[in-house]
């Protein structure tokens, strides 16, 4: 088995594949657009599974059961952590140590917890 995509549910998909695109420099599909019910951003490797974003009625409640964990390839946990809150996260829990180890939970704009991992 693989993975295809990992589903988000959400009230605006493309403004909130919009944010992701941002998180993960992942481009939004040449077919969606804004005002479109399924949104879809597509790593740069085929192989790896997709974020799909799914226009649901229903608002976000409660914590998610799952979340992703990121890990930066490029800059530090800090200075993405401060890019990922310009770009409309929110900060949820700071879990960083005095020596540089553990992470942040961030929410994206809907409300949906990711953490930011120290970078390896």
């Amino acid at each position: 088995m693989r993975v295809q995509h990992i589903t988000v549910d959400c009230a605006e998909p493309y403004e909130l594949a919009r944010f992701w695109s941002v998180v993960t420099g992942w481009p939004i599909s040449e077919i969606d657009k804004p005002g479109d019910d399924e949104v879809l951003i597509e790593p740069p490797d085929p192989a790896m599974t997709e974020l799909l974003f799914i226009r649901v009625p229903e608002p976000k409640s409660g914590k998610n059961r799952v979340h992703l964990d990121l890990v930066p390839t490029e800059r530090t946990r800090d200075e993405v952590v401060t890019r990922l809150l310009d770009a409309g996260a929110t900060l949820v829990a700071d879990h960083r140590t005095p020596g540089g180890r553990g992470w942040v939970v961030l929410a994206d704009p809907e409300g949906n917890e990711f953490c930011v991992e120290k970078e390896r």
